[in-house]
């Protein structure tokens, strides 16, 4: 391979990450189904007819999307929390991890996750399947660190991980969907305080969750 390719396949490459940077934000706010390859070139260093050649198809631009999101949640929420322990303290790790994701607005719309599981809830087709696929591959990992949690005595050990998976998710997405509908922060530090005293119901010591 000469170094004209490897040229044209860098700037291949930055082209796709900037219209993808453009349009998870967008979808963000508006959603996967308001993405248009014309309403992209407006805002990207690229034509529309050379976004088309990129992904395609509507369908392929959202499920491009939704891959670009996945990595960028990886990188504000998952990664934070890898130093910490797993179990207990990478739990709560990943609890003020997600809380900072949301309230400082790493994708304009709040939760880019939030604005799509809504979007697609009642839909069938390829989107939504990978939709489904971002969200159970998320509440699976908090699932996982409350049951190691558990099997550690960190938590009661009748602790449901699915429960206490489920109510953690409850009170983080509704802090996002609150502080979007009514401009609140404060929502944010309520909803820290209501995962700390769900743990702790569930027998964590309340020094480690700070």
């Amino acid at each position: 391979m000469d170094d004209s390719t490897d040229l044209r396949r860098a700037r291949g490459d930055r082209t796709r990450r900037a219209v993808l940077d453009s349009a998870v934000q967008e979808a963000s706010v508006r959603g996967l189904d308001a993405l248009s390859f014309g309403a992209l070139a407006t805002s990207a260093p690229v034509n529309k007819s050379a976004i088309a050649g990129l992904f395609g198809s509507k369908e392929g631009l959202q499920l491009a999307a939704l891959e670009r999101a996945m990595e960028i949640y990886t990188d504000h929420v998952i990664v934070p929390a890898r130093p910490a322990s797993r179990g207990l303290p990478r739990l709560w790790a990943l609890v003020l991890a997600w809380i900072e994701y949301s309230r400082s607005r790493v994708f304009r719309g709040g939760c880019f996750f939030r604005t799509v599981e809504v979007e697609f809830d009642m839909r069938e087709g390829a989107v939504r399947d990978a939709v489904v696929e971002a969200q159970r591959s998320w509440e699976s990992y908090v699932g996982h660190q409350v049951r190691t949690a558990a099997d550690a005595g960190e938590l009661d050990r009748g602790t449901d991980p699915d429960q206490v998976e489920f109510e953690i998710n409850a009170l983080l997405n509704a802090a996002n969907d609150r502080s979007l509908l009514f401009g609140d922060d404060a929502v944010y530090r309520r909803a820290e305080e209501a995962v700390r005293a769900l743990l702790v119901a569930h027998g964590a010591d309340p020094a480690t969750l700070r």
